[in-house]
């Protein structure tokens, strides 16, 4: 069992109290909250600051204030932990109130990013497909692909399954533990040199890798919504040039995807053309025949809104 226990200012939750206190079903609407308050200036979020440790290892540092709560993300990513027996990225989520400077909780920092992650794919499913995916294929099989199935057979009830990624058998044993957790979908492996030439037709095709060429094929049917989660600097790459040209791009966080979005720098997209997710959230999509790509890169608002739900979920404060 999850377990959290209570100091004089805040509650410190483990990963697993921190994802349970964080639904998919609330962490969607939460985040279109955010998003409005984002356009309205109601909350100041900065981007993020990296802090290089060493040539394999950085300290992000990810702020933001709105006029109920605020919070700091401090994460350390280390590449070369493996040889430690430890986890790469480690870190926590303070939140605070904002009228006091209360400590009201202490989060798991890389379950945080992996729900509000996956949530944030979730809701850009939800503004940009014409209607609610029966049917997913993951390129990945790290901590995003498992939040992100979690996300898509909790939220969106997504029965059909298919994964692809380098190791075929490393697949094949993420695809029968996402079985053993969700029994009512069917998932099935494919090796990831299949891709180009046996590629199913799914509603969504999500690639949650850290890849330096890209994994997602340029044939991808015109009704299949194609998202980029993985590629979070520059020399990262999931989506291939041609097919960023060939649809309409939108971002969950512009400033954010001028910096670290390899995929759009190095296929050197119009960002003029480029529309963000808040703006898209307040105004519409309007439906074309061939659906958009959709990059995210995250950014500290979206845990923000984490934040709100979990501490709501503690009953800590009720956010108005």
């Amino acid at each position: 069992m999850g377990r959290f226990w209570m100091d004089q200012y805040m509650r410190i939750l483990d990963a697993e109290s921190t994802a349970a206190a964080l639904p998919y079903a609330e962490l969607v609407p939460a985040l279109v909250k955010v998003a409005q308050q984002l356009r309205q200036g109601e909350i100041n979020a900065p981007e993020r600051m990296v802090v290089e440790i060493d040539k394999a290892s950085v300290l992000l540092c990810m702020p933001a204030v709105a006029a109920d709560i605020g919070m700091t993300k401090l994460i350390t990513v280390h590449a070369n932990n493996a040889q430690y027996q430890l986890p790469a990225i480690q870190g926590e989520v303070v939140v605070f109130d904002a009228a006091s400077g209360r400590r009201l909780a202490l989060l798991h920092g890389p379950t945080v990013t992996a729900r509000r992650t996956a949530a944030v794919s979730l809701l850009g499913i939800e503004a940009l497909l014409p209607s609610k995916p029966k049917s997913a294929f993951l390129i990945g099989t790290g901590v995003q692909a498992i939040a992100h199935a979690d996300g898509l057979a909790e939220y969106f009830g997504v029965t059909e399954f298919w994964v692809a990624a380098r190791d075929l058998e490393k697949t094949q044993a993420f695809c029968a533990a996402l079985q053993q957790r969700h029994p009512q979908i069917a998932v099935k492996a494919m090796a990831a040199a299949a891709l180009a030439t046996d590629l199913p037709h799914t509603d969504v095709v999500i690639a949650l890798t850290t890849s330096r060429t890209a994994v997602i094929p340029v044939s991808i049917a015109a009704t299949t919504l194609a998202i980029g989660v993985g590629a979070f600097k520059p020399d990262m790459v999931e989506f291939p040039a041609e097919l960023l040209h060939s649809r309409t791009v939108v971002v969950d966080c512009l400033a954010g995807a001028k910096h670290e979005a390899g995929d759009l720098l190095q296929a050197q997209i119009d960002w003029s053309k480029v529309r963000e997710l808040p703006d898209v959230l307040a105004h519409g999509f309007v439906r074309q025949a061939v659906l958009p790509v959709y990059k995210t890169v995250g950014q500290a608002a979206w845990d923000l809104a984490a934040a709100r739900v979990a501490i709501a979920s503690l009953d800590l404060y009720k956010p108005a």
